[in-house]
């Protein structure tokens, strides 16, 4: 198991290391975006961007240091001084010193034009409460609700409830997230008014308490249905095969009850399976939902991507990329690593 683990962390850093370093690369290929802001905002930004190697300032436009780079913008300090900045155009000179910031300071840059000269890091660290907040509704309401359709659907096989439980947990499995939000917004907002068509401000809140209650509904019924539909849909299936087993059979045979014999061996090996995705779950929570977050106007983790590719935002960009892809292959590893731990009859990495 030790060997397994090692193996699986060094997989995922090796996979972070090629998303990112791709994603540097292609970003590195799209033109040049200017910072915004007055003189003392772009200057601050250009200091900073100086201080990490990938731009190179100078008083004087015939310096030979600069003869072969790249103008990109000058900045008036006062009657006798005017700083011209140019880009450092080699792309190796550029992804060494990306890596050298990140590995050596963990420093991805500051934001060039949502948050001006703000450390990209700290504008998603304040993103990142509110998506946990949204997220971890569903996942306490989901959970436990589909997995108790899943085993009343798996005690009623082949019964008229099966087939109901069965029939809405296809239907909702088949609609697209951005059409259920659609539909709930319809009808939820735009037609009965009941609750908010998008998510409330500090403001909002502050005068009507209950009107952060009820931005919380619409997303977490979005979320929810989903994830509801398929723990069912996979807690009905291992449970379903569990009771066809024959260890089962053998239990009855030897005395115990058709109750005794699901709670005590089937529920419990049913659950083998089911229980490291819900974990991976609860780590991918942090990863927010980035359509649900656009459309319903949460300012989260998700929508600060989309903001971020929008305005040509590329530090903040960079750094987002990097938070999801750790989410995603963090989310990987613990899913395949729980599954020793929660059945210890299962030896990964064993040699055969």
């Amino acid at each position: 198991m030790f060997k397994y683990t090692v193996q699986r962390i060094f997989l995922a850093l090796v996979t972070a290391f090629v998303i990112l370093t791709l994603t540097f690369f292609l970003m590195y290929m799209l033109p040049f975006s200017m910072p915004l802001g007055d003189n003392a905002t772009r200057y601050g930004y250009y200091l900073h961007q100086e201080a990490l190697g990938y731009v190179v300032s100078t008083t004087n436009p015939n310096d030979a240091a600069v003869r072969n780079l790249e103008f990109i913008d000058h900045i008036v300090i006062n009657e006798l001084r005017v700083d011209l900045y140019f880009y450092r155009t080699s792309i190796w000179v550029q992804y060494v010193k990306w890596l050298g910031n990140v590995f050596t300071r963990f420093d991805w840059g500051v934001s060039s034009k949502m948050y001006p000269n703000q450390d990209v890091m700290k504008v998603i660290g304040s993103f990142l409460g509110t998506t946990i907040k949204v997220n971890i509704w569903p996942i306490l309401i989901s959970v436990p609700a589909g997995i108790a359709l899943g085993i009343w659907a798996a005690l009623k096989k082949n019964t008229i409830t099966d087939h109901i439980i069965s029939t809405i947990v296809m239907v909702f499995i088949s609609v697209p997230s951005f059409v259920l939000i659609t539909f709930l917004l319809l009808l939820f907002s735009y037609q009965t008014g009941w609750l908010p068509s998008k998510w409330p401000d500090a403001a909002t809140v502050q005068a009507d308490w209950s009107m952060g209650v009820k931005g919380y509904i619409i997303p977490t019924m979005a979320l929810s249905f989903g994830s509801i539909c398929g723990y069912c849909r996979f807690t009905r299936a291992e449970l379903t095969e569990v009771m066809s087993s024959d260890y089962l059979l053998l239990a009855r045979t030897k005395g115990l009850t058709r109750r005794q014999t699901i709670i005590r061996h089937a529920l419990k090996n049913a659950m083998v399976p089911i229980l490291p995705s819900i974990l991976a779950e609860v780590i991918g929570l942090l990863s927010g939902s980035m359509i649900l977050e656009i459309m319903y106007s949460i300012p989260g983790v998700g929508h600060l991507y989309v903001d971020s590719i929008q305005n040509a935002d590329y530090n903040l960009l960079m750094a987002d990329m990097a938070f999801y892809t750790t989410i995603g292959l963090l989310s990987g590893v613990f899913l395949d690593l729980s599954y020793g731990f929660i059945d210890p009859r299962i030896r990964m990495g064993a040699k055969k």
